[in-house]
């Protein structure tokens, strides 16, 4: 009876399977060049799109379909900063044009609770693209300083932190 919401749900799905990749490599990548507050931006992001694989998923086993764990791109091996920024507001927008078409043809076949979790999700996407769009915002206006500055904090806070104690003589 829903099978057109479950096609939806699964390929949803797969989109946010995607992005749970494409953001932990992103974290990887910040988190290796000391890049704390992207890194845990990319980190906190990839973990609201497995929430929100789980929501999907549960929808689609109340429906009584199957739950497809595919995802529908391959990880992009970007390493400069504003690319992954660049990049990230692109798959928050066609996420945001996907899920809000989503909604409207789930409503289409009568299934107002799909429905709902789309609109649910397409807010949680728009927080998702304001949050890079403020990052891009910032490295365009403060340059390669934005970054240094990041990576300067860790350096103090790896200084700061206690070192081991010397055993008892």
């Amino acid at each position: 009876m829903h099978e057109k919401s479950i096609t939806l749900l699964n390929q949803a799905i797969a989109d946010e399977l995607s992005a749970v990749h494409q953001y932990m490599y992103f974290h990887f990548r910040c988190d290796d060049q000391g890049l704390d507050l992207l890194a845990n931006l990319f980190r906190r992001t990839a973990i609201e799109e497995m929430l929100h694989i789980e929501r999907l998923a549960e929808r689609a086993l109340f429906l009584k379909g199957e739950v497809e764990l595919h995802a529908s791109a391959e990880v992009k091996k970007i390493r400069d900063v504003r690319e992954m920024l660049m990049t990230a507001t692109k798959m928050e927008e066609e996420a945001i044009l996907a899920y809000n078409r989503f909604a409207n043809e789930c409503s289409a076949n009568a299934d107002s609770m799909s429905k709902k979790l789309f609109e649910d999700l397409v807010m949680d996407e728009e927080r998702h693209y304001d949050q890079f769009d403020t990052e891009l915002g910032n490295l365009g206006q403060y340059g390669e300083s934005y970054l240094a500055l990041q990576s300067i904090e860790r350096s103090k806070t790896i200084a700061a932190a206690p070192g081991p104690t010397a055993p008892p003589a």
